[in-house]
């Protein structure tokens, strides 16, 4: 048993160049989409930011806490970098109202909403002028291969080959509180597929998708609100 074992090491130490080489060549493969949908001129004056919630909870599925998080900082940083407001400070300055349960699903809301007591002072004082309500997650729709990995008393490795493929989905709905209507909406869709060629060591080759949809979709809100206007 253990010299069957050597016999399979020393056939895949042989194999090494050829597993150097097919890292070379393979790499991780992604494609991205982003498109926007504006109703309404839009700028952000001196002074003004925005707060990014997540839409998700009103379809039971939130929206994951670090993409908002990505998109956030991306905005916040940059020659063309906007005052994002921490949501979690936004959501507590105006508790009910921006909770999961209370929180307007449509902008007709909006009117009602503005004409509470206080609700319209407690946001212009934060800065606010546009509401990024974000919605969408990243799946894993596909992926195949094999790959095997022993351990024997020469040593251990694994053999094989995987790949999988994500899409990252998401959208942005963009409402101005000052004008209380909708200003547009941007969305993204990021496809990335992953390699995981072993020879002994597994080298994953991976396809940043939710990374690549944050970056994406951060520029195109960048330009989107900045288009008529700049800070």
């Amino acid at each position: 048993m253990q010299m069957e074992h050597s016999e399979s090491t020393a056939f895949s130490s042989s194999k090494l160049p050829f597993l150097a080489i097919t890292a070379l060549l393979l790499s991780a493969c992604v494609t991205s989409r982003v498109e926007d949908v504006r109703a309404i001129e839009t700028h952000i004056s001196a002074g003004e930011g925005v707060v990014i919630m997540a839409k998700s909870y009103h379809l039971g599925n939130e929206t994951e806490s670090k993409f908002i998080s990505c998109v956030g900082d991306s905005l916040g940083r940059g020659s063309k970098r906007l005052k994002v407001v921490p949501n979690g400070a936004f959501i507590d300055s105006l508790f009910p109202w921006f909770e999961p349960r209370t929180a307007p699903a449509k902008t007709e809301g909006l009117a009602t909403l503005m004409a509470r007591p206080g609700v319209a002072k407690k946001i212009e004082s934060q800065g606010v002028r546009y509401i990024i309500w974000l919605d969408g997650n990243t799946d894993r729709v596909a992926g195949g291969g094999s790959m095997s990995c022993a351990a024997g008393p020469g040593g251990g490795g694994c053999f094989g080959f995987a790949w999988w493929q994500n899409d990252a989905n998401y959208e942005a709905s963009i409402w101005d509180l000052k004008g209380q209507e909708s200003a547009g909406t941007i969305s993204t869709d990021v496809s990335g597929t992953s390699f995981m060629p072993a020879l002994i060591i597994p080298i994953p080759l991976i396809a940043r998708t939710q990374t690549k949809a944050c970056k994406a979709l951060a520029e195109q809100l960048s330009i989107f609100l900045k288009q008529d206007g700049s800070a």
